[in-house]
């Protein structure tokens, strides 16, 4: 489906303004052009446009008359987006818009995120502003920045920037509920230096892939007990490191984000193949039959590869396991007094 065809969804005032910045990069921390087409939509608009030294933009419309006695309402979104995509998907967040499509009655995008956190909320924001006919108070449109990776737009917003009493967060998946409060989070970096040895004689490379798992945020979906691409990986290996060493892991692409993709470059030992063989199959049959109602789409791969120059050695490696093993994943405990919450 083409941008024009997703501009003429109902309701067209936000998927208009919603294919418009999504035409626009605005990956976490590069929000550069968005935050330039927000001034020019506010100053086409004829509306007070400005922003601030971070980079938030904030667009002010007067009240409707006989509206004028209310109080100023704040309406916010953030500009940025989580930018994750498939390994296979041919993708540049820093210069391409996302490429939409519509399956069924979803709107979903080829191979990368959407974009709707918080493009939603933005696209809404424009169609009040640009409304003609909607009866409102004073209203102060703040359009944040870099709320994915560090909330530094909130963080840096100053004090006086803002004179609205009330102020309503647009950030949220559920159109009929009103949230009050948020949870924190705690980002851990973990470093550590390994020793690289020469592969084994007589040995083969392969690639351990997992794919087609369905990812998510990791504040909106932890609780969904969806797979984590990072800690199956992690169990893949653990039962076959009698036959293997590990050259290369890779898998996820953001904090934010649960892991849907990993792949480990591996080698092994001629005379260990078949058994590493019949061994990734049982556990990988395991695996996804432990996930099968929650991840139908789950792939377990081993194929060949190249042949790899330097590995972790045995120690390391399990060290490495080990601790991956030993990480928390999903929600620790839900409350007991009050349903669904973490």
């Amino acid at each position: 489906m083409s941008t024009t065809e997703i501009k003429n969804l109902e309701p067209k005032e936000i998927w208009s303004n919603f294919a418009s910045i999504n035409a626009i990069p605005r990956a976490s921390k590069k929000e550069e052009r968005i935050i330039r087409f927000m001034l020019d939509f506010g100053k086409k608009l004829n509306l007070e446009t400005k922003v601030d030294a971070i980079g938030n933009v904030l667009i002010k419309k007067p009240a409707t008359p006989g509206m004028e006695d209310r109080k100023k309402v704040v309406l916010q979104s953030h500009l940025d987006m989580v930018h994750q995509k498939n390994d296979d998907t041919d993708f540049d967040f820093e210069s391409e818009g996302i490429r939409m499509l519509v399956e069924g009655d979803w709107v979903e995008a080829d191979g990368t995120t959407l974009g709707a956190d918080n493009g939603i909320g933005v696209a809404a924001i424009m169609g009040v502003l640009q409304s003609s006919n909607l009866e409102h108070p004073a209203i102060e449109a703040l359009f944040t920045i870099d709320e994915e990776t560090g909330m530094t737009g909130a963080q840096e917003l100053q004090p006086g920037y803002l004179s609205g009493e009330i102020l309503l967060n647009l950030d949220t998946e559920e159109d009929d509920e009103i949230d009050i409060g948020c949870a924190g989070g705690i980002d851990i970096t973990a470093e550590r230096t390994y020793e690289a040895i020469t592969p084994r004689a007589d040995s083969q490379g392969f690639m351990i892939s997992v794919t087609g798992l369905q990812g998510g945020h990791s504040g909106m979906d932890i609780h969904k007990g969806f797979g984590n691409a990072n800690k199956i990986m992690n169990e893949l290996l653990l039962n076959l490191k009698p036959y293997l060493q590990l050259g290369n892991l890779k898998g996820g692409s953001l904090r934010n984000a649960i892991p849907r993709e990993s792949f480990a470059h591996v080698m092994a030992r001629n005379e260990r193949i078949e058994n590493l063989q019949k061994d990734f199959e049982e556990t990988a049959s395991d695996i996804k039959a432990g996930l099968a109602s929650i991840e139908p789409d789950l792939k377990l791969e081993l194929s060949k590869a190249d042949s790899l120059k330097k590995v972790l050695n045995d120690t390391d490696l399990s060290d490495l396991l080990e601790s991956i093993d030993r990480a928390r994943n999903g929600v620790f405990k839900m409350n007991p007094e009050i349903p669904e919450l973490v």
